[in-house]
């Protein structure tokens, strides 16, 4: 991954380099610290770059933050006004990857998550595709279960619960998948390492509901609404068992690096009939022509980050 020119940290924007934390900081220690996952688009027809849905990701970004008492006095309105000036500053002429992150700054090693120093910091980086596929993938069930949440919730995008997420990631990809998917505890499936899952049975879409350990992804929701307004789709969500993923006619999961990614096969098995689904497809292919500014019904999503 390419190195950013300037971060936004301590309140200013300043050369990368000079973005540095303590190693004693609060965060480092027990992963007190909450991010965002969002994506810049460059449109060359239009010779514009935009951001997807940047006001939904920081008003997540607030809430995960409250969760772990981390206080900004920022609105995600002023945050997206720091995150353009940002990108102008590089002159982002390409598609971007953004990664804001509210932290605990306080050098110490007490546990504890009250009268604590919390500080901003956002930095882009160039990207081609990054983890979106079109070509199909081939996943495994995961031995690790979601985190659930009366333990650690998965709905606010906490650093510290990517713990779960890497382990069940590193092992999916050392056995040779592209990823895998995550049963919660009530042994329903939750969603994938890092991206929420959809399935397609006789022509509905269904997934798991929020309320099934999962992270209240921003790209769901707008392929839930894509699937229904755009392409006259029915969508589901409801608990779905491990067993429904072998005898789904498609599946694909979603999220900011993943975009609409599909799955063709899962262990020894092929989904449907092994190749990229009709639905799948379209789903993909809208959802790509409303994030590069190509939707006009879409607009309102997306902010351009040059006037």
């Amino acid at each position: 991954m390419n190195k950013p020119e300037f971060a936004y940290f301590e309140g200013e924007i300043v050369p990368f380099e000079q973005a540095n934390v303590s190693v004693m900081t609060q965060a480092l220690h027990y992963g007190l610290a909450v991010f965002g996952g969002m994506r810049g688009y460059w449109n060359a027809d239009k010779d514009q770059l935009f951001v997807f849905r940047s006001d939904d990701h920081f008003k997540r970004l607030t809430q995960s933050a409250a969760m772990l008492r981390m206080f900004t006095d920022k609105s995600p309105s002023d945050i997206t006004q720091i995150l353009l000036e940002l990108l102008r500053k590089q002159n982002l002429k390409q598609n971007c990857y953004i990664r804001p992150l509210v932290y605990k700054s306080t050098a110490t090693f007490d546990v504890v998550i009250h009268d604590m120093q919390d500080d901003l910091s956002i930095v882009a980086v160039p990207i081609g595709d990054f983890v979106g596929s079109a070509t199909g993938m081939h996943v495994c069930f995961s031995s690790w279960h979601r985190i659930e949440d009366n333990a650690i919730p998965a709905r606010g995008k906490i650093a510290g619960t990517y713990v779960n997420s890497t382990m069940i990631r590193t092992d999916a990809k050392l056995a040779g998948y592209d990823d895998a998917i995550v049963l919660n505890a009530d042994g329903q499936i939750a969603e994938a390492s890092v991206a929420n899952f959809f399935m397609i049975r006789n022509g509905t879409i269904i997934t798991p509901p929020v309320y099934a350990n999962l992270l209240e992804g921003i790209t769901r929701r707008s392929v839930i609404e894509l699937a229904q307004n755009a392409l006259n789709l029915q969508v589901v969500e409801r608990p779905i068992d491990r067993s429904e993923l072998y005898i789904a006619d498609e599946a694909f999961v979603c999220g900011t690096g993943a975009e609409v990614s599909p799955i063709t096969r899962v262990e020894h098995r092929n989904i449907g009939d092994g190749q990229v689904g009709t639905i799948t497809t379209q789903l993909r292919e809208t959802f790509l022509d409303v994030v590069y500014g190509r939707d006009d019904r879409y607009q309102h999503w997306l902010t351009p980050v040059y006037p």
